[in-house]
């Protein structure tokens, strides 16, 4: 596993990281054994960076994450995010508010301060009045915290983000099927040295080329009653692409390939890779094969120029159109 230094925060993280959503059983219900084994599988692939959220399984993601970091001699690196809990969104952003949720987070990730907290996509215009950069600030000279960034939704969040000077790491969307972010974003955060986390690089699953129209996702499982925007922004499933659009691009992407050695996944995570200003690339596993093929992509050669000008190029024509959110 070969690593990437986190911007500001001078951590050195796996640039293949762990992305414990699912942990929380948003992705369908998942047993304790079963997502410590899917921890212990990152573990033993080089994965040291965890990223997870305290509204992930109503803290139940943090817990086990503690409880697995706290099993190893060497402690990861863990991320974890504040501010899409019931209490503080969209418009209750306290300080009280947001220390007391910090401080369960602390608890629960088993830590006396927080390696790196994120901003939980929080609205644009809170973003844009600055009050909670400040709480933040205070947070990390207080010890509270050891760093802090944010999780955005849309890149112009994240180019409001890249004006505050405390801000030391972004969170976004970026993949095969959302590629706005390398034209200016990414240049911009590497030039402030701002570490760039990577999520959904998978689109949700469509990336692993192993779904079909006769899938079907549990009632709990956000792919299931997310498809649309319903409970949350509709870009965070399938990267806002119609599930059955986004398998006729898939096999546009895989068109688009030349042999290669590892899985469609893999490639998808290669890609992401690719991009210099990316720190780590979070994907989510369900099953511990699945967290070490993923961790394996870091070993893979570069993609050819000519390949990402061909993804490129498909993207503009026909991915980019049917995205229904704000890039």
């Amino acid at each position: 596993m070969r690593h990437r230094r986190l911007g500001k925060t001078g951590f050195e993280v796996s640039e293949v990281g762990l992305g414990c959503w699912q942990l929380g059983g948003d992705f369908g219900p998942i047993e304790d054994e079963k997502a410590k084994s899917v921890l212990a599988a990152a573990t033993e692939a080089g994965i040291d960076f965890f990223d997870t959220a305290d509204v992930y399984g109503d803290g139940r993601s943090e817990a086990l994450v503690g409880e697995h970091a706290a099993s190893l001699p060497r402690r990861p690196v863990l991320a974890t995010k504040v501010g899409r809990t019931a209490d503080l969104y969209p418009d209750a952003y306290g300080r009280d508010g947001v220390r007391d949720h910090l401080k369960q987070s602390a608890d629960r990730l088993r830590v006396d301060a927080l390696d790196l907290v994120q901003l939980h996509c929080v609205p644009p215009e809170v973003l844009r009045g600055g009050d909670l950069f400040e709480v933040m600030n205070e947070a990390q000279a207080d010890g509270l915290v050891r760093a802090w960034g944010t999780s955005v939704e849309t890149i112009e969040e994240g180019m409001v983000c890249l004006d505050e000077p405390g801000c030391a790491s972004i969170q976004l969307i970026f993949n095969i099927f959302r590629q706005d972010a390398a034209d200016e974003l990414l240049p911009r955060a590497k030039e402030q040295d701002v570490g760039i986390i990577v999520r959904l690089p998978l689109a949700s699953g469509l990336l692993t080329g192993k779904f079909s129209r006769d899938t079907h996702f549990a009632p709990t499982d956000h792919r299931n009653y997310n498809r649309n925007g319903e409970a949350f922004s509709v870009g965070e499933t399938f990267s806002g692409i119609p599930f059955d659009t986004g398998l006729d691009l898939v096999d546009k992407v895989q068109a688009a390939l030349p042999d290669h050695d590892g899985s469609l996944a893999q490639v998808a995570i290669r890609w992401c890779l690719d991009h210099d200003a990316v720190s780590s690339v979070i994907a989510g596993a369900s099953k511990p094969a699945q967290a070490r093929a993923n961790a394996a992509a870091s070993e893979m050669p570069a993609l050819s120029p000519e390949v990402h000008d061909e993804l490129r190029k498909l993207y503009d024509a026909e991915v980019k159109p049917a995205i229904r959110v704000p890039v």
